[in-house]
C-alpha cells in the first residue's frame, strides 16, 4: 500500500454517522464544545505562561506576542472549520490529514499532535500546582517544596540542572482526578467543565477589570525592550523577542483544535463545529489581550514574581491591601479554572487515540470504548500517565516549547488541506467555507513556518529526535496493522 493512500471522505462520513455501543456518544452542543475549546483556551495561558513570556521574553510587547499569535490561528481556525463541516469523525488534524494528505503525512500530524497534548496538558498542570500550593499555603497547610516542584530547571533543555526536588506530586495528582471525569462520560464531562468554565472567565473578567484602576502607564515603558543576549544562544526582548514568545504562547490557543476532536461526539456538528471554533477564538483572543495589559501595567515585566508559576497573584497582590478578597479569589479560580484546561487537553489526545487505534494505526486497546460510559477509557489512561510524567519532572516553561512546534506544524498541515481538497474535490458539501481560500491558507501555512523559525535551535533537535522515533514506529508497527492497507488487500484479491 502506498503511504499517500487517502482515506475517501465517503468512508470517514458513514464512520462519523454509525451508533451503538462500540461507537462515541453524541451528547455536545454548541454551548458545550465552546466551552471545551475556551477552557482549554483560557488556561495555563493567562495564569501562567503570560507572566513568564513577559519576564523572560518580551516585555510588555507581549500584548503583541499573543496579538501575532491569534492571528495565525484564525487562518489555521478557518481551515479548521471547513474541514470540521466536511469531515465530523474525531481524530481532528490526524483524520483531516488522512482525507487530503494521505496516511503517512496522518501519522507524523498525530505523532505531533501527541507532543502537543501530553506536553500542553504537562504545562497546566505544573500551573495548577503553583496556584494549589499557594492556595494551600493561604490556608496554613505548608506543602514541602521536594513534593510540589519538577526536579529539574533551567531555560533550556540543554542547560538543565537538578533542584533537589522530588516530584511535582500535586500536578499529577490534577491530571489523574480529571482523568478519572473523562472516563466517568462525555455528557458528565461536559457539565463539569462548563460549570467550571464560568468560575474560570468569572474570575479573569474581575483581574481585567479591577486591574486596568490599578495599571501605570509607566511600567509599559519601554514598551519593548532592547534586545539582550540570553542562555544558550537565544535572544530576549526586542523583535526577536516578541516572535520568541509568540511562538511559545501559541499552545495556549490550541483549545479551538481540542473542539475539532469532539467532531464525532456533538450533535449537528457541521453546524456547531465552526461556531464553536471560530467563537472560542475571539473570545479567547479578545480576554489575552486584555490580561497582557493588565499584568504589564499593574507590575513592572522586570518582576521576578511575574517568572513564578502563578503570576496573576503577584499582580492582584501589587494592586494593594484593599483587593485582599481578590487575590484570594483568583487563586480558588485559578487552582478550580486550570483544571477545566487538563480535561480539554486529555480529552482531546484520548480522541485522536481512538481514531488511530480505529485505524490499524494504534493496537484495537486505544479505540476499545467503555461499554457502559461509551468513553475510551485506554487511551485516557494512557495519556493521563504519560502527561502526568512530563507535569511531575518538568518545569513550565521548556513544556511550553515543545508543544508549540508540534501545533504549529500540524496547523500549517491543515491550511495545506484546505487548498488541497479545495483543487481536487470542490464538489465536495460544506457547510463552512473559508472565505478568500486562497489567500487566507497559504498566509496560514507562512505565518506557521514563521513562528516555528522563530523557536529557539534546540527545539528543532527535539523536533528531529521525536519524529525520528515516530517514523520507526510507524514502519515497524503501524504500516503493517493500518486497516487502510487490509481493504486494499481484499480488494485487490
Amino acid at each position: 500500500m502506498s503511504h499517500f493512500t487517502k482515506k475517501p471522505i465517503s468512508m470517514l462520513r458513514a464512520q462519523a454517522a454509525e451508533e451503538g455501543a462500540h461507537t462515541l456518544r453524541r451528547g455536545l452542543g454548541s454551548l458545550e464544545l465552546t466551552t471545551l475549546g475556551v477552557g482549554a483556551v483560557i488556561g495555563a495561558g493567562i495564569f501562567v505562561l503570560t507572566g513568564h513570556a513577559a519576564h523572560d521574553l518580551a516585555g510588555p510587547a507581549i500584548v503583541i506576542s499573543f496579538v501575532i499569535a491569534g492571528g495565525v490561528c484564525l487562518f489555521a481556525a478557518l481551515c479548521y472549520a471547513e474541514l470540521a463541516s466536511m469531515i465530523p469523525v474525531s481524530g481532528s488534524a490526524y483524520t483531516y490529514a488522512f482525507a487530503t494528505l494521505g496516511q503517512l503525512f496522518a501519522w507524523i500530524i498525530a505523532w505531533d499532535l501527541m507532543v502537543e497534548y501530553l506536553f500542553a496538558a504537562g504545562t497546566v498542570a505544573v500551573g495548577w500546582s503553583g496556584y494549589f500550593t499557594g492556595l494551600m499555603s493561604d490556608l496554613g497547610v505548608e506543602i514541602p517544596k521536594i513534593w510540589s516542584a519538577a526536579p529539574f530547571a533551567g531555560e533550556t533543555w540543554g542547560a538543565l540542572h537538578a533542584t533537589g526536588a522530588i516530584l511535582n506530586l500535586p500536578a499529577m495528582a490534577i491530571i489523574a482526578l480529571t482523568a478519572f471525569v473523562l472516563i466517568l462520560g462525555v455528557t458528565e464531562s461536559a457539565a463539569f467543565n462548563t460549570v467550571v468554565v464560568l468560575i474560570k472567565l468569572g474570575v479573569v473578567v474581575l483581574v481585567i477589570a479591577f486591574g486596568f484602576f490599578h495599571v501605570d502607564p509607566a511600567n509599559w515603558t519601554p514598551f519593548i525592550p532592547d534586545e539582550v543576549a540570553g542562555d544558550a544562544g537565544t535572544t530576549k526582548f526586542g523583535v526577536p523577542g516578541i516572535v520568541h514568545a509568540a511562538g511559545v504562547i501559541f499552545f495556549a490557543y490550541i483549545g479551538f483544535e481540542v473542539i475539532s476532536t469532539a467532531a464525532q461526539e456533538a450533535r449537528n456538528p457541521e453546524r456547531t463545529m465552526p461556531v464553536s471554533i471560530l467563537g472560542a477564538l475571539v473570545v479567547c483572543t479578545v480576554l489575552y489581550v486584555l490580561m497582557c495589559l493588565v499584568i504589564t501595567g499593574v507590575v513592572k515585566y522586570t518582576d521576578p514574581g511575574l517568572g513564578l508559576p502563578r503570576p496573576i497573584y503577584t499582580v492582584v497582590q501589587a494592586m494593594g491591601p484593599g483587593l485582599e478578597w481578590l487575590k484570594f479569589t483568583v487563586t480558588i479560580g485559578a487552582t478550580i479554572g486550570l483544571a477545566s484546561t487538563i480535561l480539554a487537553l486529555l480529552y482531546g489526545q484520548s480522541r485522536i487515540f481512538y481514531a488511530m487505534g480505529r485505524d490499524g494505526l494504534l493496537p484495537p486497546i486505544f479505540c476499545a470504548v467503555h461499554s457502559r460510559r461509551r468513553t475510551p477509557w485506554f487511551g485516557t489512561l494512557i495519556t493521563a500517565l504519560f502527561a502526568g510524567l512530563m507535569a511531575g519532572l518538568f518545569p513550565v516553561g521548556l513544556l511550553g516549547e515543545l508543544v508549540s512546534v508540534g501545533t504549529l506544524l500540524a496547523f500549517a498541515m491543515i491550511c495545506a488541506g484546505v487548498i488541497y481538497l479545495r483543487v481536487k474535490e470542490p464538489q465536495l458539501p460544506r457547510a463552512f467555507r473559508v472565505p478568500v481560500f486562497w489567500l487566507v491558507a497559504p498566509l496560514g501555512i507562512a505565518s506557521c513556518l514563521y513562528l516555528i523559525a522563530g523557536l529557539p535551535s534546540d527545539t528543532f533537535v527535539r523536533l528531529v529526535v521525536w519524529m525520528a522515533i515516530g517514523l520507526a514506529v510507524y514502519f515497524g508497527y503501524a504500516q503493517f496493522h493500518s486497516r487502510m492497507r487490509a481493504s486494499q488487500g481484499a480488494a485487490a484479491e
